[in-house]
C-alpha cells in the first residue's frame, strides 16, 4: 500500500475482497436462501405439501408429549406458523434416562408424529451460511472475520469509485469483456449498496458477544444463567419439587399472553417439570410479527396458573440489539418484501462473483504464461462460483432419490452435498481450468433445469399441483430451480462461443503454397495493369 490514498484503497479493496471473496460467496448464496428457509423444508417433504397451521396446536402437542415422553425433566415446543407447519419439540430427559435429547416433530391439528422423509431441509443452508458446518466455533469466527473484512470493501469500493451516481449508469457491453465485468461489478454494488451495509453490520450482531465477550464478563462474570435470563428470557429450570401435580390448561395461558402482547402469539413454549408441584410455563413471544425482536416472555406457574415473572424487552441497548437482529433476520416480512430480500441477496452474490471474475481476466491480461497462483485463483473461482450451486442442487437431488425410510437420511443428504462439492473442486485439478469451466456450467444447468422433473418423477409435490392449487412458496422452489438452470445454460453457452472465437482469432493463418505464391515479376506485372490514380 503506497502512493495515494485511493491507490491504496484500492490496494485493499482488491487483494482484501479476494482473499474473503470466496468465503463470502458461500455465505451470500446461503443467507439468500434462509428467505425461503421453511419453504425448502416443505418442498423436500413432499408427503406434507398441503399441511397447515392450527390454533389447537400448543394443546396437542403437550398432549402428544404426555404420551410421548411423560418423564422428561423439559419439553421446549416450537410453534407452527403460516410458513413452519409442523410443531417442533425438544424432549430433555432427566440423568439415567436415554437418550438425554430427543427431537420430535408434531402434526398442529392433533399432535401426531409427523409422516414424512427425515431432512434438514432449509436448515442446513440456514446454519450453513453462519458456521460453515464446521464442529465448534470456528466456522462462526471465520464468518465474523468475513463480515467485518466485506465491511471494510464496501467503504474502500465506495472511496475508489468517487463518480457513484455516473457509476450507477455505466455498463458497457460493447467494450472489452474486462471492462463489461468491471461494470457489471461496479453496477451491483451501487444499486443495492444500502441492502450491502444493512445485511453486513446487522450481520455481526447475532454474534458479536462470541467476537467481543468483555461486556458480558464485566457484568455478569461466570454467571451465565444469570445473563440469558436478564438479556434472553430464558430462566434456569427449577428443582423438582418431588410431589406429583396435574398440569394447568394452556388455553388460558395463551389468552393472558395475547392480552399482554396486544394478540401476539408465542413462538416458544418452556415447560419445565412436567406433572410436578414445582412444574413452570414459559411463554416466549413469536419473532414473526414484529421489526424490533426484544425478548417478550411471560412465566406461568405450571400448577396453577399463576403470573410469576414478565419480560416486557424494554431498555435501550436491549432493543438496539433486538431491532438490528431483526432487520438481518426479516422473519417479519410478508412475501412482496421477501422476495425482494431474495433478489438483494442474489445481487450481493452476483457483486462479489463478478469481483472474483474480473480480477482473474485482468491479472491473466498480465501475464503471458498463467503462474500457478493465477491457477489457483481461477480453480477457487470455478470450485466455489460453480461447484457450491451443483453441491445445493445434489442436496435436493438426494432428498428426492434417497429411500425415505433410510436409517440417518438427513445426515446422508449433508454427505451428498458435501461429496457433490468436493469432486466439483477436484475437477479443474483433473481436466484443467479452462476446460473445467464449461463442463460444469453444463452440468449445473443440467442438474437444475432436471430438478422439476425429477420432482414430478417421483412426487406428487410438482407444478402441476403447488400451481393448481394456489402453493406459491413451494411452486417457486421448482420456478428457481428452472430460471437458475436457464441462467447456467446461458453461461455455459456464453462460455463455449467465447472459447471457440478465441480459438479462431489465434489460429494462424495458412501458409500459401509455392504455386500459389506471386514472384516479384508477377506482382510488378500486375501493378502495371493497374490503373494510375
Amino acid at each position: 500500500m503506497n502512493g495515494s490514498f485511493r491507490l491504496s484503497m484500492t490496494w485493499l479493496h482488491n487483494w482484501g475482497g479476494l482473499v474473503v471473496g470466496w468465503l463470502l460467496f458461500c455465505v451470500f448464496l446461503t443467507g439468500t436462501t434462509a428467505y425461503a428457509r421453511f419453504e425448502i423444508t416443505r418442498w423436500m417433504q413432499p408427503e406434507r405439501v398441503e399441511a397447515t397451521d392450527s390454533p389447537d396446536a400448543a394443546a396437542a402437542a403437550i398432549a402428544s408429549l404426555w404420551r410421548e415422553a411423560p418423564q422428561a425433566r423439559r419439553w421446549l415446543i416450537t410453534m407452527p406458523d403460516e410458513r413452519r407447519t409442523a410443531t417442533q419439540v425438544y424432549v430433555y430427559n432427566p440423568p439415567g434416562i436415554q437418550p438425554a435429547f430427543r427431537k420430535l416433530w408434531l402434526e398442529p391439528d392433533d399432535g401426531r408424529p409427523v409422516q414424512a422423509r427425515a431432512t434438514f431441509g432449509g436448515d442446513f443452508l440456514y446454519y450453513f451460511h453462519f458456521d460453515l458446518r464446521v464442529p465448534g466455533l470456528v466456522g462462526r469466527y471465520l464468518i465474523g472475520a468475513a463480515g467485518v473484512a466485506l465491511l471494510v470493501a464496501l467503504i474502500t469500493g465506495f472511496v475508489i469509485h468517487r463518480r457513484v451516481f455516473w457509476d450507477f449508469f455505466t455498463v458497457r457491453p460493447g467494450r472489452s469483456r474486462t471492462r463489461l465485468w468491471m461494470d457489471v461489478h461496479n453496477a451491483l454494488g451501487i444499486i443495492v449498496l444500502p441492502y450491502h451495509a444493512l445485511i453486513t453490520v446487522t450481520g455481526l450482531v447475532p454474534l458479536m458477544l462470541l467476537y467481543m465477550p468483555w461486556g458480558l464478563q464485566a457484568a455478569f462474570g461466570d454467571r451465565p444463567a444469570a445473563f440469558n435470563t436478564a438479556v434472553y428470557a430464558e430462566p434456569p429450570p427449577p428443582p423438582a419439587a418431588g410431589r406429583a401435580a396435574p398440569l394447568t390448561a394452556i388455553e388460558p395461558l395463551l389468552a393472558e399472553a395475547a392480552r399482554r402482547w396486544d394478540g401476539g402469539r408465542p413462538g416458544w413454549i418452556v415447560i419445565d417439570n412436567p406433572g410436578d408441584a414445582a412444574a413452570t410455563i414459559l411463554l416466549k413471544r413469536t419473532d414473526s410479527d414484529r421489526v424490533v425482536i426484544t425478548p417478550e416472555a411471560i412465566l406461568f406457574d405450571g400448577t396453577t396458573g399463576a403470573v410469576r415473572t414478565v419480560w416486557d424487552g424494554t431498555g435501550g441497548a436491549a432493543a438496539t440489539r433486538a431491532g438490528a437482529y431483526g432487520l438481518h433476520m426479516m422473519r417479519f416480512a410478508d412475501t412482496p418484501l421477501r422476495l425482494a430480500m431474495i433478489l438483494c441477496g442474489l445481487a450481493g452474490t452476483a457483486m462479489i462473483g463478478t469481483g472474483q471474475v474480473y480480477w482473474i481476466i485482468k491479472r491473466r491480461k498480465r501475464e503471458t504464461v498463467p503462474s500457478f497462483g493465477l491457477r489457483l485463483a481461477d480453480g477457487a473461482n470455478l470450485a466455489v462460483m460453480v461447484g457450491l450451486p451443483i453441491a445445493i442442487a445434489a442436496y435436493f437431488w438426494a432428498n428426492r432419490l434417497l429411500p425415505a425410510g433410510l436409517a440417518g437420511r438427513e445426515t446422508t443428504e449433508a454427505l451428498v452435498f458435501f461429496a457433490a462439492w468436493f469432486l466439483a473442486a477436484l475437477h479443474p485439478a483433473l481436466r484443467g481450468v479452462q476446460r473445467a469451466w464449461g463442463e460444469q456450467l453444463a452440468a449445473a444447468a443440467l442438474l437444475w433445469t432436471a430438478l422439476p422433473l425429477l420432482n414430478a418423477l417421483t412426487s406428487e409435490a410438482h407444478l402441476g399441483v403447488t400451481l393448481a392449487r394456489g402453493l406459491w412458496g413451494i411452486a417457486g422452489i421448482d420456478l428457481t430451480a428452472l430460471a437458475t438452470g436457464a441462467l447456467f445454460a446461458l453461461l455455459a453457452w456464453r462460455r463455449v462461443r467465447g472459447t471457440s472465437t478465441r480459438s479462431t482469432a489465434q489460429k494462424p493463418a495458412p501458409a500459401l503454397r509455392n504455386a500459389e505464391r506471386p514472384d516479384d515479376a508477377s506482382q510488378s506485372r500486375l501493378h502495371r495493369r493497374l490503373p494510375s490514380r
